[in-house]
């Protein structure tokens, strides 16, 4: 059985690292029980009026004491059968899943998966799991920075439908397609026809490298304007002490009922640092997210969303069980003054920081 817990104190917080083993795992069982919990602090120096951060739906709430994520998930996996429920509470749950009918907004996860060939491993599964799209995901603790990056915030966290999946038995690849319910959506969005498709490509030659290729073709308006968008990430380890990470993802959508496209797109990278004792790292991010058109953030403003950032976390592992985490991080507008300061103020620039403790047995 694991446990874990996060605190999240002083101005904002989060958890472990991709790739990073510093939170021991259980044995192989048939079935797994484990919890987790973050609450977070986060000063944001704009002090929005309503606590609210906006362009934000994970840590968002501004000077107060929160819980983004907690969740109790049971994990049954056999040779032939896997499966997973996960129940949670907390502000990325509110936020994230706004528009779901109240008794799903606090299912993370619930599939449900059969292995179809004894001699091959291509798995067929269903229900709600994480997303294939980038390498960030809800709960801080596998994650490599404290928050989660705008390309992250405006991509789904969550997918629902079925996804068959083959493992080569090189180990290096595995490649998958998706039947899909929608973008980050438990339940088809009424008004459109068709469910959305998928595929995943997954490529790790060696223990050093992967490269990660994901998709959504699909519409998430009742006007049936189709969306295509491609999120691929590759993850290198420099050194012992040195590992990088850059993502860049590109959507299109149709203009209404003309031929012509809206097109967004985003950039991060992430270079981490780990101290040669192992328990302390230092991780920066710098990120850019454009969506001239608004058609996932909208601004209301002339030039619509064009954001670069910029963020440092300074974490500290005690033994296999807790993490504590410093992030510092700065959003700046490229055109318009989008970020509220006060109550009648428009700026450009934005910040704040944070502190978590992650506690995991």
């Amino acid at each position: 059985m694991k446990y874990f817990a996060c605190i999240t104190l002083g101005l904002m917080g989060s958890l472990p690292l991709l790739g990073q083993d510093s939170l021991s795992s259980p044995s192989c069982t048939p079935f797994q029980l484990t919890a987790y919990a973050e609450i977070y602090y986060i000063y944001d120096f704009s002090n929005p009026t309503d606590q609210n951060r906006p362009f934000f739906y994970s840590h968002h709430r501004h000077n107060e004491v929160a819980l983004n994520l907690g969740f109790i998930r049971a994990a049954c996996q056999t040779d032939r059968f896997r499966g997973n429920l996960a129940f949670m509470a907390g502000t990325y749950a509110n936020a994230n899943l706004a528009n779901e009918p109240g008794v799903l907004r606090s299912i993370l996860e619930a599939n449900i998966g059969i292995k179809l060939s004894a001699q091959r491993n291509v798995w067929l599964e269903a229900g709600i799991f994480n997303s294939h799209l980038g390498f960030e995901n809800p709960i801080g603790a596998e994650c490599w920075n404290m928050t989660r990056s705008l390309t992250a915030e405006n991509a789904p966290y969550y997918l629902a439908g079925m996804k068959i999946t083959y493992y080569l038995p090189n180990e290096k690849w595995h490649v998958g397609l998706l039947l899909l319910n929608g973008w980050q959506r438990m339940q088809r969005l009424t008004g459109t026809s068709v469910p959305a498709l998928g595929h995943i490509i997954s490529w790790k030659p060696s223990a050093k490298f992967s490269l990660v290729s994901g998709s959504f073709i699909g519409n998430d308006t009742p006007g049936q304007q189709i969306r295509y968008f491609h999120s691929g990430y590759a993850q290198l380890q420099l050194s012992k002490l040195w590992n990088w990470i850059v993502q860049i993802d590109t959507g299109l959508q149709q203009r209404g009922s003309s031929n012509g496209m809206h097109l967004w797109y985003a950039f991060t990278t992430v270079m981490r640092f780990q101290l040669p004792n192992k328990k302390w790292f230092i991780a920066s991010r710098a990120e850019y997210y454009a969506d001239p058109d608004e058609v996932i953030v909208s601004t209301e403003k002339t030039d619509g969303f064009r954001v670069f950032g910029y963020s440092v976390n300074l974490d500290r592992y005690f033994g296999n069980y807790l993490l504590w985490r410093l992030e510092v991080r700065t959003l700046q507008s490229h055109r318009d003054a989008i970020f509220a300061k006060g109550e009648n103020h428009a700026i450009k620039g934005n910040w704040f920081i944070g502190s978590c403790m992650a506690l995991s047995f």
